[in-house]
């Protein structure tokens, strides 16, 4: 039951002060902003127009993937850069809760993708022979409509109990954008059974998923002796890039929610995980990548003879 008392809006102290500051921060985070959407769209666009690759469980789950990144990065980074140009930051509390269920429900979901490229790859690796019969279109849409179900159902955890918590004091957030930990402080309330819900439904999980990782990729690394070494370059190759996101998007999940109390640097560790990241995933997967590489070689060069045309 909503519980917001006085509350009907927050205050965001954001990332700096200082104005100056501010201003420069808005340039940089205006480019990341842009270089992120089209780098992922281009991913998206490219893999949906390259039948060789829309074919592919691994290119496939790659949609989603960046689709997810795109995402998350809408739903923190213009809010913030609008408030640079403010000297009080403020956000309704509808918003506030709005914004801190998208934030949840995107990054619940990127975990699960995350997860089945993982277990695409160690199919892949591990048992070639059978792969086309596991890594079926049928078995890609469960594990996709699997990710939206467990994306809603951790986010909409968090949003039902936050709703719970009484506000009625100060609504000064050391944030730029609503999170769960920097909410806790503002409650009028003892938040020591809030603090271990926020731990068994983001920290448990971040925890328990990146060991599984860890763990999937090792056993594909321990596999690869038996590959011949044009085949281990490969491998090597594709799986050092997705080992590369979970470990930029788990570190960053775990520095924040598998603490008993809130993190220091969670201002920080947060632009890792909610704007860094997103950036960097399309990098990772496409540097690396001769199949996408060639792949965006050919639709530019298609638009620039459809262009030519006109």
């Amino acid at each position: 039951m909503l519980n917001q008392s006085y509350i009907n809006e927050f205050i965001l102290l954001g990332l700096s002060q200082n104005s100056k500051v501010e201003k420069i921060l808005f340039v940089i985070f205006l480019l990341i902003y842009l270089a992120t959407i089209g780098g992922n769209m281009i991913i998206v666009v490219t893999i949906i127009y390259s039948p060789a690759l829309l074919g592919s469980p691994m290119y496939f789950f790659l949609i989603f993937l960046s689709f997810l990144d795109a995402c998350t990065s809408s739903t923190v980074t213009p809010k913030m850069m609008v408030d640079f140009f403010h000297e009080r930051k403020t956000i309704s509390f509808e918003c506030c809760m709005t914004q801190l269920f998208a934030v949840h429900f995107f990054t619940g979901m990127e975990v699960i993708v995350l997860s089945a490229m993982a277990y695409d790859r160690y199919v892949a690796i591990c048992k070639p022979l059978h792969y086309s019969s596991i890594m079926t279109r049928r078995l890609c849409g469960i594990l996709v409509l699997l990710s939206w179900a467990g994306g809603f159902l951790h986010s909409i955890i968090q949003i039902i109990f936050t709703l719970q918590l009484p506000f009625c004091g100060p609504n000064i957030i050391d944030h730029y954008m609503c999170d769960l930990f920097p909410l806790l402080k503002l409650a009028c309330t003892d938040t020591h059974i809030f603090v271990i819900l926020v731990f068994a439904n983001s920290g448990s999980i971040c925890i328990i998923i990146f060991s599984i990782l860890l763990v999937s990729y090792g056993v594909i690394l321990f596999s690869l002796r038996a590959h011949s070494s044009e085949g281990r370059r490969k491998a090597l190759s594709t799986c050092g890039s997705h080992i590369t996101v979970v470990l930029l998007f788990f570190v960053s999940c775990i520095l924040i929610y598998a603490r008993p109390t809130a993190f220091s640097s969670e201002k920080n560790a947060l632009v890792f995980a909610t704007i860094i990241t997103p950036l960097l995933n399309p990098m990772v997967y496409t540097f690396r990548n001769k199949d996408m590489k060639n792949a965006i070689r050919k639709m530019w060069k298609r638009l620039i003879v459809v262009s030519g045309d006109y």
